[in-house]
Order: C-alpha cells, then structure tokens, then sequence
C-alpha cells in the first residue's frame, strides 16, 4: 500500500472515531496537507539531514569523486531558488546543501546594519536564517506536491490512470536539505556556544562549523588580525556543541573544526603544561621567544617562562597579545586538526589564502598521517582572485615546460598584469580555467576535500544581477533591461519565478480555501488571472 493511500486510510479512521465531530474534514486532503509538511520540528530536520550527509561521508569514503557542494545563502528565498534549480536542472537535490555564513548575517542580516565579520551582530540572526531558509525549503516542498495533487485530480476526472502520479507522491524527494552553519568562533564562552548550537539545531541545523579564534576578536578569515585560542579552549567548544547535539536527540550531528592558524599569527594567552609534552606545552613550544640568560634583563611588567629547559621571553605587543614564530604556520595547522578530530570534530576546515590543490593536499596528507580518515570541508572563497590566482599557475606551469611566454606579462614583475581582459582568449586563459572548472573534483581526489562551498556568492549574484537591472533599466534601454534580461530569461530556464504569485504560495492558498470553504471559497486564480500569461 502507499504512502499516500496509507495516511488517507489513517486520517479516514481517525475521522470516523470523531463520529458526526468531524463530518466536514475530507480524509484525502488532510493527507495531502500532512505531506505537504513532512518535517515538523527543526529536530525533525536536523536529525533527518544528519543522516543524509553521513551517508554522504561514507560514500565519499568509498570513493572520493562523490564529493558535495553548498552555495552560501543569506535568506531563504535564495536558499529555495538554488534547492529548486538543483533538482530542475540535475533530478535529484543528492549532494547539494546550503551553506550558511556568518560573514553574510553580519553583512545582511543584522539589524545594526551592514557589519564586517567581526561576530558583532546578534547571535540569534543566526538561528533565525537557519528557520527561515527551512521555512522556504518545505514551502517549495508544498508547491510542488500541490501540483501534483492537481495532476492526481485531474486525472482521475478524466478516468485515466493515476499510478504514475501516485509513485511521483510516495517517492517525492523533499528540497530540505542538510545545512553547515557558521557559529563563527562561538560568540563567547563554551557556556554560549552551547546555548547558540541549541538554537541552531532546533531550527534545524544537522551540522555546525566552529572556528579556533578568539570569540571577542574574531575578524574574517581572509583578513589580517586573527588571535587563535589555546586548543583546550576550542576543544572545550567543540565539547559544548556535542552535548548540544546529544541533549537534542541528534546523535549523527556533525561538528566542523575549522583552523584559522595558516593566516594567524598571534595568540591572546599561554596555555597552562601539566605535564611534559602535553598538548599546552606543545602549543606553548610556537610562541616567538628571546632566551633570558639573567632575570635582570626583564623589565617591569614582562615576563617569561622555561621552554626546552631555558629561561625565555614570550614576544608580546603593545596590545598584549603574544606572537607565534614564523613559520610554524603548517605545522599549528597540522596540531590543529589532529587535536579536533581526537576530540570528536567530524570534519576539518583548514582556511587557506589561496585555492591551491597542493597546498591543500601538503597539509592534508600530513593530517592524515595520525588521522587517516581526516576530511575537509574547504571554503571556495569569493575572497580569492581566482583568475589570477590560476593565471599564476597556469604561467608557472608553461614556463616549467619550457614554454615561451613572450606575449604573457610577467606576474613576477606585475602581480596583477594576468588579469588583463586581453588575456581572456588566450592559451594560458583557457589552461586556467579549465584548472579551476576541475579545481573542486582534483580537490576532492587528491586533497580530502568532502564538501566544497562558496560562502558569499548570493551576496555577489545579488550585488551584480541588481547593477546589470540597474545600468539598462536607468539607462537607454528602459523596460527592456527587466523583459529581456530577467523575465525572458526566466521564462526560457522555465524557471518558477516567472510566476511569482504561485510560487509565493497563492494556489497553496486557494487549495486550502477550497478545503476550508468548499464552494464558498474566494480564490485568487481563474480566467482573470495575469500568471496565465506564462
């Protein structure tokens, strides 16, 4: 029996226990509605979602081209628009999830205003989105089974044969999808971390990134100024998430450790050792020390320590903050992730300054040395320039040849000549863009890269679809900047916007009216109707 039969026969029961109570409810469409809205809770998410991306893990284990992919979203109409794309265009949402980021809460979602990634926006915007991005995600769900409810009617009216409808129904495949949120680095203690990943995973959030900053200093992880956190400060969160996920019922929850210590290169405190070798004095064995041979050579106010058995002084600024030594970058990264994934972390995210697959796997490979099953989560930041980055590469690569790059400025003496449009339809061009079309499937396979996001491309489709609207709309073209480059558009990717009312829910509601109020109902649609048009 299906699924759909199945609740139409429980609601029947249900309804006839009722007696007379209960008369005008019609079983089918309490059904229907039930479907509708498969997931109740944001728990009923977050534990649906968990198990969708461990199994995803399991599959990548088993074979590292099965990689998945996420596009930062700020609200949840993107969020809907990119999860219904992916289904049109690909038949399936497997593999695709939304990314959510801080960086874009703090830029488009506070109510300060625009704010840099500095964790100075409220902390509960972030589990708002998460419930909002759900909320249009289960909306699209709804639509498209109100559809095919239609269909199902409409068929039977005609006598036709109904069961390719019904296998559509019972095998409908939802747009709710798992959700990586950025709880930046914690907004404060572990006792904080833990009420917020509370928030987050009731709104429905099955996986939370974490970052080994310092809460009160965090900057963005592509700007200078970061201050790591000794790691039993970062574990001691990483803890506080788990048991946020364990208290909820979420057992498969995943928790994402991320290392900002590549481009960081201060600390706020030093770690108490308690022992030799111990992970402190491990941390404690980067700081950038001079040795002391007489206490007489500190000043007032300074201090030092007893590192490898000598007297040393910590290199510590005006504003109080220690300094690791140059070029302890990789292996702080290395202790980084080995530490979170021993502690629980399921995933790592090592933050690089460019997209480089060498680079990525170096570290990856050494990772993996004591934590062989290691995997990333690897930000395909809108941060970097990735045309000149793999300009670069492609250059360097050409010249290791023994190619002759006479008509190639030379990045050596102009950083910034390979971006010259130019250039576009050029040899070199296209060897670097076929580098980074294959950057994420090489970055699977060779670097341990699991899942690949962008974090802030909705911020720039937003900013560059609303200049290019703008430029025409204002400019010569009047309204044929909007029919031919947005609505035509649409209609030819036989995108759903086209027609919004629809999409916003307007047949949804003349539906539910017609189940409210029978004939009495006064509906939206019909002949009058403009969406007809489409």
């Amino acid at each position: 029996m299906s699924d759909y039969q199945t609740q139409i026969d429980r609601f029947t029961t249900l309804c006839e226990s009722k007696n007379l109570n209960w008369q005008s409810i019609n079983p089918e469409y309490a059904s229907r509605m039930h479907l509708q809205n498969r997931f109740k809770t944001g728990l009923d998410i977050a534990k649906h979602t968990a198990q969708i991306m461990r199994e995803d893990m399991a599959r990548y284990d088993a074979d590292p081209s099965q990689y998945t992919q996420s596009l930062g979203c700020w609200h949840g109409f993107t969020a809907q628009q990119m999860m219904m794309a992916v289904k049109r265009h690909k038949k399936t949402t497997k593999g695709a999830y939304v990314y959510l980021s801080g960086w874009m809460v703090a830029a488009l979602r506070s109510e300060f205003g625009p704010l840099p990634d500095q964790s100075m926006h409220e902390k509960t915007a972030v589990p708002k989105l998460i419930e909002e991005i759900y909320t249009f995600l289960k909306q699209a769900d709804a639509r498209e089974l109100d559809h095919l409810y239609k269909a199902l009617d409409a068929a039977k009216s005609k006598g036709q044969d109904c069961s390719h409808i019904q296998s559509e129904i019972d095998n409908y495949e939802s747009h709710v999808v798992p959700i990586i949120a950025d709880i930046d680095a914690g907004f404060g203690n572990e006792e904080a971390t833990y009420l917020l990943a509370k928030q987050m995973i009731e709104a429905g959030a099955c996986a939370i990134q974490i970052e080994n900053q310092v809460s009160d200093a965090k900057q963005c992880g592509h700007q200078a100024g970061k201050v790591t956190v000794p790691h039993e400060d970062f574990l001691a969160k990483i803890n506080a998430v788990r048991y946020a996920f364990l208290e909820l019922g979420v057992e498969e929850g995943i928790i994402v450790a991320r290392t900002d210590s590549l481009g960081a290169s201060l600390t706020q405190k030093i770690p108490v050792s308690k022992q030799p070798s111990d992970i402190a004095s491990l941390y404690t064995a980067f700081l950038d020390t001079q040795v002391i041979d007489d206490v007489s050579q500190l000043e007032d106010g300074e201090m030092a320590i007893k590192l490898d058995g000598k007297l040393q002084k910590p290199t510590r600024l005006e504003n109080g903050l220690y300094q690791f030594k140059e070029g302890t970058e990789k292996d702080r990264v290395v202790l980084d992730c080995v530490t979170s994934l021993k502690a629980g972390a399921d995933l790592l995210w090592i933050e690089t300054e460019k997209p480089n697959v060498d680079q990525i796997a170096e570290l990856v490979n050494r990772i993996r040395e004591e934590a062989p099953n290691a995997k990333l989560v690897y930000n395909n930041s809108p941060s970097f320039n990735w045309t000149l980055k793999f300009r670069e590469q492609a250059y360097n690569e050409l010249k290791a040849q023994g190619e002759t790059l006479d008509n190639y400025p030379d990045p050596s003496v102009d950083p910034k000549a390979l971006m010259a449009p130019e250039l576009d339809g050029t040899e070199l061009a296209r060897l670097a863009d076929d580098k980074v079309k294959s950057f994420q499937m090489d970055g699977a396979q060779q670097a341990g890269i699991f899942h690949h996001l962008i974090t802030l491309p909705t911020y720039h489709t937003a900013a560059l679809s609303t200049d290019i609207l703008s430029e025409g709309y204002f400019g010569e073209l009047g309204m044929l900047a909007y029919v031919r480059d947005v609505q035509r558009q649409e209609i030819r990717r036989e995108q759903a916007s086209v027609k919004h009312q629809d999409l916003a829910g307007s047949n949804i509601g003349d539906t539910h009216k017609e189940y409210f109020s029978g004939d009495n109902a006064l509906k939206a649609g019909g002949e009058a109707n403009t969406m007809n048009q489409f």
